[in-house]
């Protein structure tokens, strides 16, 4: 699957979305109307894409966002920024600093986006949908490794490969100096 299929998806769900279905169900729902090799397909981009996310910078914006950020937090907070759809993963990857620029963060409560952005259901729609359409939702992940086998794809490299230079998030000034917009909004002196 492309990336612009993907990102077709995504804008699927999230303009199925209400408030009674958020955007990890209606996810659900547009991927189990696939056949299995598109959820897995579907699948492979979403790890991809979600592995780029995988770097201090992005991890210091969760960090700020959400007033700390474990490992298990931050798959969330990736998954919670694909689930937001092209425009802001790709300012994201651009400059996790522009997430000040977000409804959800620059609004009268910037600790709203803690709850948008640290998505942890999102990390399983795939799993989820093809569930829903196979009845088994153990038996995804043995199906999906067969298939990665049988497409001939790679596991991904280390993914602390290509995380950037770490550094200091309890460290105020360089977070300030990092992504002085999400510091102006969430250091609290």
């Amino acid at each position: 699957m492309d990336n612009d299929e993907f990102w077709q998806l995504i804008d699927a769900a999230r303009a199925a979305t209400t408030p009674a279905l958020p955007v990890e169900e209606a996810l659900v729902d547009v991927l189990a109307g696939l056949p299995e090799p598109e959820i897995f397909r579907f699948e492979d981009c979403f790890m991809r894409l979600h592995g780029a996310l995988y770097r201090w910078d992005v991890w210091a914006a969760a960090y700020l966002i959400g007033g700390g950020c474990s490992d298990d937090s931050f798959m969330d907070f990736r998954a919670g920024v694909i689930a937001e759809g092209r425009a802001w993963y790709e300012k994201v990857l651009a400059s996790p600093d522009a997430l000040a620029e977000h409804p959800a963060a620059a609004g009268e409560d910037p600790f709203e986006a803690e709850g948008l952005f640290f998505n942890e259901a999102v990390n399983y729609v795939a799993p989820h949908a093809f569930e829903r359409r196979t009845g088994d939702r153990e038996a995804f992940y043995p199906a999906y490794d067969l298939y990665r086998a049988e497409q001939g794809v790679e596991s991904p490299a280390d993914p602390e490969a290509g995380m950037g230079e770490e550094f200091d998030f309890d460290d105020d000034e360089e977070m300030e100096r990092r992504l002085p917009r999400l510091a102006a909004l969430y250091l609290v002196d």
